[in-house]
């Protein structure tokens, strides 16, 4: 497909941006807010169902999301290359505040789950532009720096997103989670259209992969659906998860094909011959299995075993987080005395070493000492992160950067979709053995007058073990089982939880274990002074 356009070019070497520190904050802004989506949400979820029902639903707010927002993120660092940056920029912010104020005027869950996924594609147009910008305006040592800034306003947001919705759902009303991404966006809007300057601009076609994108969209989004879904909503042999993963395999070597003779690819093909870009992306994505089992299953250990209170489990995270953004931040600053290979390393032996922490907490652990655990994962984490986007822009012209960033952020979307699933998997099939083993017996010998309650229980045990273990985070189920049957089965529980995790947290460090490993073939990628190594002509 070929349109006339009308593209802004500019020469690298002399280019000026007079209101660079405008844009800054303007990128600054985008982020925070684009970011805190993710987490604000969940706050307001209880509400949002209270008003407009859909409770078998509710999941699927924040599935929408992280599909759309997902597939989109190659495409629109694809657009950034061909048409711009200033035009895809803005047209994603337009679509999130589009998706915003709708989601705000949503009457139902269906809307609102329709709306969400509208919410998303800005999402994902959004994340990877700024650091695509952040490449295109900085020299590599200063992109180091700010690079790490930016991911430290990243992982900002994962800390105040909860506590900024719950304020928002009690001063105001649900809704207004929506509506407050409007005068932020605006401003956003107006002050990146504004400091990213108008350039002169030469008549030229450009070229869009339609059958990349179509093919890439329903690969991805198929084998997102059958990891989220499979094995929890679907048996992982069901014919609807079998469906999926066949449509999707169809569909990405289809998209293979395509791409290998498509003039102006999404993802060109010949990307992953080039050793930086495959290994960047793979320690990206062993990382975000990592990160995605630390983040989801320890305050499940905290609640079930240490049993504190959902809120105060919150609180066990927010060490990791911040350590995250002070090691991202002098990460920045430390990469250009060790090299990028060295920090790497560095970062995931760190996390490596958290990780073989988490594999020794047991029923005594404490909530300080699982958070300073979470700490050392979170150091690891930090003096990572920056460095797959640095590196790529490093060693890529900046007629692709745009793609090489993009397919950063891409890789660890799916990397933590892929952590949460096969993670959530291993646990299940572990608890699923100890408790057969251990708890069905007991079962077995219940009075007459208990069957009911046994029949329900073994029935758990086999298809849904994490149900049981809501019995541990729920004083209000414990209440209505006789005090007896508490005391002999609670124990079972407890030590089944603790096993099933544990193997969860030994899968998470064998990932982390590869990312060690694969951080050794990096190869040495020299963060220049300059915005690129050679002068060209490249779209702004």
């Amino acid at each position: 497909m070929e349109i006339a356009h009308n593209k802004k070019q500019i020469e690298i070497s002399g280019t000026a941006i007079p209101n660079k520190g405008l844009l800054i904050a303007g990128l600054m802004i985008a982020m925070l807010f684009g970011a805190l989506d993710g987490t604000i949400v969940g706050t307001a979820m209880p509400r949002i169902v209270g008003e407009l029902g859909g409770l078998g639903l509710m999941t699927w707010l924040t599935t929408a999301y992280m599909l759309s927002s997902t597939v989109v993120v190659p495409i629109a660092g694809k657009f950034a290359d061909l048409l711009g940056r200033r035009a895809v920029y803005v047209s994603g912010l337009l679509i999130f505040m589009a998706g915003s104020a709708l989601c705000g005027m949503s009457q139902n869950m269906t809307e609102l789950i329709l709306f969400r996924g509208l919410q998303g594609v800005g999402g994902g147009i959004m994340m990877p532009m700024a650091m695509i910008i952040i490449g295109d305006i900085f020299t590599g040592k200063q992109r180091a720096k700010w690079q790490g800034v930016f991911g430290g306003i990243f992982g900002l947001a994962s800390v105040i997103g909860p506590q900024v919705g719950g304020w928002i759902v009690d001063a105001l009303n649900w809704r207004w989670v929506f509506y407050i991404n409007l005068p932020v966006g605006i401003l956003a809007a107006v002050v990146i259209a504004v400091a990213l300057p108008k350039r002169k601009r030469t008549t030229e076609k450009v070229k869009f992969d339609v059958p990349g994108i179509l093919t890439m969209i329903i690969g991805v989004v198929s084998l997102l659906l059958a990891l989220t879904f499979g094995g929890r909503d679907y048996a992982w042999v069901s014919w609807q998860i079998i469906g999926l993963f066949a449509l999707s395999a169809v569909s990405l070597f289809s998209f293979v094909v395509i791409e290998s003779k498509a003039a102006e690819p999404i993802l060109p093909i010949r990307l992953f011959k080039n050793r930086t870009f495959s290994v960047i992306n793979g320690i990206g994505f062993v990382m975000s299995v990592g990160m995605f089992g630390a983040i989801m299953f320890v305050p499940l250990f905290m609640q079930g075993i240490v049993g504190i209170s959902a809120s105060a489990s919150g609180t066990v995270m927010t060490p990791m987080m911040i350590s995250m953004i002070a090691a991202s931040v002098l990460g920045g600053q430390l990469v250009q005395k060790i090299g990028v290979r060295n920090q790497m390393a560095v970062g995931m032996i760190v996390m490596a070493g958290g990780f073989l922490l988490l594999t020794g907490m047991g029923i005594d652990t404490s909530k300080l000492v699982a958070s300073s655990y979470l700490v050392v994962i979170g150091l690891g984490i930090g003096l990572v992160m920056p460095l797959l986007t640095l590196a790529l822009q490093e060693s890529f012209p900046k007629s692709e950067r745009g793609v090489v960033t993009s397919s950063s952020q891409f890789f660890r979307q799916i990397g933590g979709t892929f952590g949460m699933t096969i993670l959530g998997a291993i646990m299940n099939h572990k608890s699923s053995t100890i408790l057969t083993d251990k708890l069905l017996p007991i079962m077995k010998q219940l009075p007459g007058e208990a069957s009911a309650m046994a029949s329900q229980i073994t029935s758990m045990v086999q298809s849904n073990p994490q149900g049981l273990y809501s019995m541990l985070l729920s004083p209000d189920i414990l209440a209505k089982i006789p005090p007896a049957l508490t005391q002999m089965f609670n124990p079972i529980l407890k030590a089944a939880l603790v096993d099933s995790l544990h193997s969860v947290f030994l899968l998470g460090l064998l990932f982390i274990v590869l990312g060690v490993a694969l951080s050794m073939f990096v190869g040495k990628i020299a963060i220049s002074d300059r915005k690129n190594g050679k002068s060209e002509v490249v779209r702004q």
